[in-house]
């Protein structure tokens, strides 16, 4: 991979992190872990393997379903309760966004995803989804985790 592509996918990882780490409004955190998702793809597919090709896929199909859901369950709270603010969660919705981050991070028993796309790509790959790509979801899970039911969190 060209080392200029490399170096902008790196940053807009980093902008799509600091970006979701930073918001306190449902549409600027959606819009950063989109960033995070987007940017990572070419680097699961800089070694053109049929394995590395089929785990960014599985990646992409899963990530983009869990953030359908955020944009689904964000809306909806924002319809409910008239604002776009994380920390204002109604109840249903807060139980589906926090399945959908833990779905996003990998967490048991959301994980069926995670195994298969790490043994695609490579180790340097590999080792900024297990920890970069952790980060902004952790936050939102933990700036909702008030008001999560602790039944659901102790499960998960």
């Amino acid at each position: 991979m060209n080392p200029t592509a490399l170096m902008i996918m790196l940053l807009s990882l980093a902008i799509g992190t600091t970006m979701t780490l930073m918001s306190h409004h449902w549409l600027l955190a959606w819009i950063g872990l989109e960033i995070n998702t987007l940017a990572i793809i070419p680097l699961m597919t800089k070694t053109p393997h049929p394995r590395a090709i089929e785990a960014a896929t599985k990646y992409f199909l899963t990530q983009a379903s869990a953030s359908a859901l955020i944009l689904f369950s964000a809306t909806m709270n924002a319809w409910k309760t008239g604002e776009w603010s994380i920390i204002l969660l109604s109840d249903p919705y807060t139980i589906t966004l926090s399945m959908v981050l833990m779905m996003k991070l990998g967490l048991a028993p959301l994980h069926f995803w995670l195994p298969e796309v790490i043994q695609g790509i490579p180790l340097s790959t590999g080792l900024i989804l297990s920890t970069w790509q952790k980060i902004a979801p952790m936050t939102l899970l933990l700036q909702i985790s008030h008001l999560t039911d602790l039944k659901l969190l102790i499960t998960m």
